[in-house]
């Protein structure tokens, strides 16, 4: 099947455009999905409403790109109880309400991809990032989890986990800091191979994680810059 269907949530944003182009460039359908759109991936009624629309008019979807997501600033101490709940309900619960959606047509089709937009966070602690990071790492167990119980229906589920992103969110980020320079000089250095990754690289690796194939399903596709993995000895 040369034309997939594909599905990506959080398209808007610097990761998730990029995600949408790199599929379109493969000759894909590309369904973006945002809350700048009206889509609101922690409501599952509109998770449901939204799958049987792209199910009426395209007839089945192929991958599905579980990208959108939220951050909060903060130790356990300064986080609260509605940055848990906004967090987790994007990051997670939207993860588990679109697959509850979508799950089924794969099912019946015997084939399809899912791909969730982790984070280094999940197996790296990050100073003041203790509700994201907590996040991250229920969407790396759900992605596991998911791929086995997935595995008889011939769907392969796995995640992609970049390090620090050169988007606009981080630029936000850095900008708001009142030493924007050596904020993102520290976060160059804090990655081995001393820059950013870019949103195309995450883009890459979620259409390779995605391609028919890619042998490899409960993986966990790390782009860190080799953070998790390298340590430099000067």
């Amino acid at each position: 099947m040369a034309q997939r269907v594909v599905v990506v949530t959080g398209a808007l944003g610097g990761i998730g455009s990029a995600i949408c182009s790199r599929f379109a460039e493969l000759g894909d359908v590309v369904v973006g999905l945002d809350l700048d759109d009206g889509f609101d991936v922690t409501d599952p009624d509109a998770c449901a409403r939204t799958t049987a629309a792209v199910l009426a008019e395209h007839g089945r979807i192929d991958v599905l790109s579980n990208n959108a997501g939220v951050s909060a600033i903060g130790d356990v101490v300064t986080a609260t109880p509605a940055d848990w709940e906004r967090v987790f309900a994007v990051n997670v619960f939207g993860i588990a309400h679109l697959g509850r959606a979508v799950l089924p047509s794969m099912r019946s089709a015997g084939r399809g991809a899912i791909v969730n937009t982790c984070s280094v966070a999940a197996t790296v602690g990050l100073v003041e990032r203790a509700v994201y990071s907590a996040s991250k790492g229920a969407v790396l167990s759900l992605t596991r989890a998911m791929a086995a119980d997935e595995v008889p229906y011939g769907i392969r589920v796995n995640c992609v986990s970049p390090g620090t992103v050169s988007s606009p969110w981080v630029e936000r980020l850095v900008a708001a800091t009142p030493d924007p320079a050596g904020t993102l000089d520290a976060m160059r250095r804090r990655q081995p191979l001393g820059r950013l990754v870019s949103c195309a690289e995450v883009a890459d690796a979620v259409a390779y994680l995605a391609a028919d194939s890619t042998f490899t399903t409960g993986a966990d596709l790390l782009l860190d810059g080799g953070i998790t993995g390298v340590r430099l000895v000067e």
